[in-house]
């Protein structure tokens, strides 16, 4: 038996059941097209004997922590960049193209930092000048 909500090989919850919980196949699956789709997203444990099914609130997947509020929890808060080395994040910009913002040390050319972010298809630079930059990597 599980201590809490259950989980995938747990036993059976059902008084007098001896059967395993598990995702059972999913059908009209369309992640080829879209991952992950709603069909493996809605996909509940079911066990495998009695066919109990978990109903268990989708609360359980937001982590409780008092005096926070839940956006503050889950708040992106990126590294540093590091200007002593051609150092950048990746955003998203476009269905075939990543936007890479970063730095640099000062002095370095920009052949030198194209050759580090550029894409599989090229880029260009939207900006690049103070040790600071912002290129177009187009990946498709």
């Amino acid at each position: 038996m599980y201590a809490g909500y259950p989980e995938e090989g747990d036993e059976c919850p059902e008084p007098g059941c001896t059967g395993h919980l598990g995702f059972p196949k999913v059908e009209n699956c369309s992640c080829h097209i879209s991952a992950p789709c709603h069909a493996c997203v809605n996909s509940v444990l079911t066990c495998d004997e009695c066919g109990w099914e978990d109903d268990s609130p989708d609360e359980k997947l937001v982590p409780l922590v008092t005096g926070k509020p839940v956006l503050e929890m889950f708040e992106h808060k990126p590294r540093p960049l590091d200007s002593t080395k051609i150092d950048w994040r990746d955003q998203m910009h476009s269905g075939c193209s990543m936007k890479k913002v970063g730095v640099y040390p000062v002095g370095t050319t920009m052949e030198a930092v194209r050759k580090e972010v550029d894409g599989t298809f090229g880029g260009h630079f939207e900006s690049f000048g103070g040790g600071k930059f912002v290129f177009i990597a187009y990946t498709d």
